[in-house]
């Protein structure tokens, strides 16, 4: 009987609370929206709409996630020789002069001693498998690993991957402590993360930050020299890099390159790889290589001792309003199909020029970030579906992709003539002084004399004055030279580097109709 009364109790209690909620609701309800504070406007906005945000870090206590992560984070120390380190600034290390963009790189010889370079790594293994980026490690003579207990190891290169920034090292050691690998997938934006590193002079480190946003490209991985005439197909272009950078507002300086960005449960979602910066040191947003990415790369490194690279066998364009409009077209979202290459395996399933790429195994992929990371992380063989759009209807395309050497090159359609490129640029170019080269520290160099609205320079915020140093990876001192490096575009993308009018070094590329 107690217990009965207990219960009508419980029931009735329920009953009078759901009546007063209901009652309130009502109260706010029938009230105009307009004499609602903000505070009310809340309430009934999540009345109807109720809130799914789980906080990915509790009370924002790290403690737990650093103390997990930070003793699989190690520093990797690199020796070169004379020929190596002074190769490595504009010569044969490809990152040797991104301008302070990049972290960890080498410091330059000021005798005849060895130079000294410093990065970061993080364990993936406890046998030793070691991941971090190639420019940490890329033409080193010597690479030492240092653990958090103070011990100092020898390591060799597993692989390294220029497209993508990616290296394998591996020391030989038993029980090491490891990074858990978690899933780049399920990052959002705005959620917490950890980025662990030895930046700087400074040992290991702990820094905390958002992540700002996802599939970044910037433009950092594209390589300075291409030449179209002895095009390699295993060592494709700079618009076949793979660039899809998870941003990131926690603190990362040199010296972090090749360090672990992890999640509040200590899960490592990306290595972080670059900074956007004037100065070389942290201005408010860093880079890392999703962990999907890197692991099938590792998995390559580990299983072939080199990458295994599916492609689709397409040139294209990210479309938005803008180029839209170059291509008088009315979708804005999607990635518009330039060219298919030849023996590619969109030419074979029947993708033809003008479609839109508008899904990758049904999902959304609507920049070209998205979906050359997706497809970085498949081998030759592997299928896809693409979903297109063409003629107004969808239309699906299933896919095998290829290795780049079973395919013939881009096809002839994707090169454009010179003096049509040069009027879609808008721009007019004289030649520098020497006087201004040896101010400047060029040996090449054409200078921007006027720029038309509405065109390429105009739309990418090209100003006058700017000194361009090299188009596609081809140094230009005159307008012959110029029309010789427009001509070698291909894949529809252009590159240049030089020196803006407020003296700051730049390197963009971007995509030509």
């Amino acid at each position: 009987m107690k217990n009965m009364k207990t219960i009508g109790l419980t029931l009735l209690t329920a009953f009078i609370g759901g009546a007063v909620a209901i009652g309130a609701y009502k109260l706010f309800e029938d009230k105009s929206i307009g004499n609602l504070s903000l505070d009310e406007r809340q309430k009934v906005y999540f009345a109807n709409n109720p809130s799914k945000i789980v906080s990915s870090a509790g009370a924002l206590d790290f403690t737990a996630a650093a103390a997990a992560v930070s003793p699989g984070v190690v520093h990797v120390r690199t020796t070169y020789n004379r020929n190596n380190a002074s190769s490595g600034r504009g010569g044969g290390d490809p990152f040797g002069d991104m301008f302070e963009d990049f972290f960890g790189r080498r410091v330059r010889p000021q005798s005849n001693t060895p130079s000294m370079g410093k990065g970061s790594g993080v364990i993936v293994t406890d046998d030793g498998y070691i991941m971090t980026n190639n420019h940490v490690v890329d033409n080193a003579d010597k690479i030492e690993v240092i653990l958090t207990d103070k011990r100092v190891l020898s390591a060799k290169v597993i692989g390294k991957d220029k497209m993508t920034d990616l290296a394998l090292i591996k020391v030989e050691a038993n029980n090491l402590p490891v990074v858990k690998l978690g899933n780049s997938d399920d990052v959002k934006v705005g959620e917490w993360v950890l980025a662990v590193g030895y930046p700087l002079t400074l040992e290991s480190t702990v820094t905390a930050g958002i992540v700002s946003a996802k599939s970044r490209q910037i433009g950092i991985l594209a390589q300075d020299n291409i030449d179209p005439n002895n095009y390699d197909p295993e060592n494709p272009p700079a618009s076949s890099s793979i660039e899809s950078f998870i941003q990131t507002d926690a603190v990362i300086n040199r010296g972090n390159s090749g360090g672990a960005l992890v999640n509040a449960n200590g899960e490592l979602i990306g290595i972080n790889s670059a900074i956007a910066s004037q100065s070389g040191v942290y201005e408010g947003y860093g880079f890392a290589i999703p962990v999907n990415l890197a692991k099938k790369v590792m998995d390559d490194f580990i299983k072939f001792g080199e990458v295994k690279r599916g492609y689709i066998g397409v040139t294209f364009q990210e479309l938005n309003s803008d180029v839209a409009k170059q291509l008088n077209l009315k979708e804005i979202n999607g990635l518009y199909v330039n060219s298919t290459v030849d023996g590619g395996a969109a030419a074979a399933a029947g993708i033809k020029k003008g479609d839109i790429i508008k899904k990758l195994n049904g999902e959304d992929a609507l920049t070209s970030a998205e979906l050359q990371e997706r497809i970085g992380r498949m081998r030759p063989g592997d299928k896809v579906n693409l979903t297109v759009l063409r003629d107004g209807s969808l239309k699906n395309f299933t896919l095998t992709l290829k290795g780049a050497s079973e395919t013939k090159g881009a096809s002839s359609s994707s090169s454009a003539e010179a003096s049509d490129i040069l009027n879609s640029l808008g721009a007019t170019f004289t030649p520098v002084k020497d006087a201004t080269k040896k101010r400047l520290g060029i040996s090449s160099g054409v200078e921007v004399t006027s720029v038309a609205a509405g065109k390429l320079f105009d739309m990418y915020e090209v100003p006058r004055g700017t000194v361009i140093t090299s188009i596609n990876g081809r140094s230009v001192n005159n307008m012959d030279q110029v029309n010789a490096a427009l001509s070698s575009t291909k894949g529809n993308m252009l590159s240049f580097q030089g020196i803006g009018p407020d003296g700051g070094q730049f390197r963009f590329t971007f995509p030509i109709k």
